[in-house]
């Protein structure tokens, strides 16, 4: 007979589980003391359960293995709702495990009792309560797989605390090996006849493009056919930003040099689209034709109702329709192309401005030339993100992680954190608003206590600075949105890091470098110029139109 918290970390073990984040409670104990003895699974105590969540979630961005996190019940449960919608919308694997009190017998009424379980389900795949130590395989199982496979997301267990001392003889299960189907070919016909009759297609990859095999073979596509592409934010690095058919990244929903060269596209291959994320461009009844290529059919949108759909398995779709395309000698691209030149002059010119407090487009072309090809930036939420969205190069996958669907506060440093523990060889900067960076800054212990080498760079402006942009644009007066922040360079060194204050433009290069180069937990308080975000929207593209 098998005690069931050993069961279920035996359970974890076959799944293949590497960390367990999280902060436990005494709901947790049991299942703690059978982690003490796991030889696999390494504990990573965090600071609070939303950095625990936002680990986990990143963790499984990168391998596309679910990542697991744990906390107690009540107020830790609730802790991780934010994590949770953050991996359901992202597309990221995620198991939560939280506690309860015993569901047979209990002696403190409804002391911490929340139904976390109805209070998961609108933000997961997979929610339960185990009633029984019997069922701990199947369910664990039956969690890994739907958050595993596509789209990926979020799933939840609550272990409640007289289940997980029971006795059981039930054993752990092993994955399944399966192979996700692969689109037909009588869609795949149809959607390579449109693209043969086209005069100016275009691709735009989405985030569900975002896998290894799938990169591979767009590369190979657009090698082969020279269809020029764009991506969404959280399509950026899945091909070469450096290609020369690139077009740019939608980093808004329309109005700028990239929407251009969508408007001048007969025909739109949307690749790995969800319209959970914010949209690349906005479809019109009549307007021009869409072909989604995704493993499910599209999600109908007012803005998004595409003609042809070829579901399966993205990266054999592409490849199916690689082998099947002939090119069209007919097909012209010159306007496309013709905006990315003019929105690469108008950015390599605000690049220039070396002004202080740091101009953005400046300190995006400095992180650019500061980060080796495989060097890693996580971003939190605000403005800047725009900012590198659109102006930072992305040379390879899951080398710029932004949050483009729930857009949460918060995730940029345990981010950053989890890509230093998962590639401890490649560099890693976190970049964060002030106000971001406050909402989770106690994992700098954790970071530090961790032995992590990583750069957190903080935006500092005192205040909600997009939230403060977007109030100005409605005309509103200035209002209700401005802070006073600690001195962050003694607030790192209180963590054990090392901090530095940026002094001027030629100063932040030096910082970059220093901070790549030098071991250890590094916070840069870079002061930040706002003043003209306008910059972003505000470009006179019609004129540039009519000049091409």
């Amino acid at each position: 007979m098998t005690k069931a918290s050993d069961l279920f970390v035996q359970c974890l073990e076959a799944e293949g589980v590497e960390y367990i984040f999280g902060v436990p409670g005494e709901e947790n104990l049991d299942m703690l003391d059978s982690l003490s003895r796991s030889t696999q699974i390494k504990l990573i105590l965090t600071r609070h359960e939303q950095g625990a969540g936002f680990m986990a979630a990143t963790y499984g961005r990168h391998t596309g293995k679910a990542g697991v996190c744990m906390a107690t019940l009540g107020p830790g449960a609730t802790n991780f709702v934010t994590a949770a919608a953050y991996a359901q919308l992202g597309g990221m694997p995620i198991l939560m495990v939280t506690g309860q009190k015993p569901i047979k017998k209990s002696k403190q009424g409804r002391f911490q009792i929340l139904d976390v379980v109805d209070m998961m389900k609108p933000i997961t795949k997979f929610t339960h309560q185990l009633a029984s130590a019997d069922n701990i395989p199947s369910r664990v199982r039956e969690a890994f797989r739907l958050a595993e496979e596509e789209k990926p997301g979020a799933a939840h267990i609550e272990f409640p605390e007289d289940i997980a001392e029971e006795k059981t003889e039930s054993v752990p299960l092993k994955p399944s090996s399966t192979r996700r189907p692969n689109a037909d070919k009588k869609s795949i016909r149809a959607a390579v006849t449109a693209l043969e009759q086209a005069r100016s297609p275009i691709l735009v990859i989405g985030a569900g493009a975002n896998r290894t095999m799938t990169s591979r073979m767009l590369l190979q596509f657009v090698e082969k056919t020279g269809i020029p592409f764009l991506t969404t934010q959280l399509g950026k690095g899945v091909i070469d930003e450096r290609h020369p058919k690139f077009l740019g990244c939608a980093a808004l929903s329309a109005g700028d040099f990239v929407h251009r060269a969508v408007e001048a596209a007969d025909l739109i291959v949307n690749i790995g689209h969800d319209v959970i994320e914010k949209p690349p461009f906005f479809m019109q009844p009549g307007g021009t034709p869409v072909i989604h290529v995704s493993t499910k059919t599209a999600e109908v949108d007012p803005v998004y109702f595409p003609e042809i759909e070829v579901i399966g398995d993205i990266a054999n779709a592409i490849w199916q329709m690689k082998e099947d395309i002939v090119p069209n000698g007919g097909w012209k691209f010159d306007h496309m192309l013709d905006y990315r030149k003019a929105e690469l002059e108008h950015t390599n010119k605000l690049a220039e401005d070396a002004r202080f407090p740091i101009f953005p487009p400046y300190l995006v072309q400095q992180i650019r030339n500061a980060m080796p090809d495989d060097g890693i930036i996580c971003l939190d939420n605000g403005v800047y993100k725009i900012w590198f969205a659109r102006g930072y190069c992305a040379y390879r996958p899951n080398t710029v992680l932004l949050d483009n669907a729930l857009a949460t506060m918060g995730a940029g440093l345990p981010s950053a954190m989890m890509s230093s523990m998962v590639y401890p060889d490649r560099k890693v900067l976190a970049i964060c608003g002030d106000g971001g960076f406050m909402m989770n800054s106690q994992e700098m212990e954790t970071a530090v206590r961790l032995g992590l080498n990583m750069t957190v760079l903080i935006l500092n402006d005192n205040s909600y600075g997009m939230i403060r942009w977007k109030q100005a644009n409605m005309g509103f007066k200035d209002w209700g949105l401005t802070y006073g922040n600690p001195d962050f360079v003694k607030y790192a060194e209180a963590y054990g890091a090392n901090g530095y204050r940026v002094e001027s433009a030629e100063h932040l290069k030096q910082l970059l470098a220093h901070t790549r180069d030098t071991p250890g937990v590094h916070l840069i308080d870079c002061p930040v110029d706002y003043s003209e975000n306008d910059q972003i929207l505000n470009i006179d593209i019609k004129k540039m139109a009519k000049e091409l």
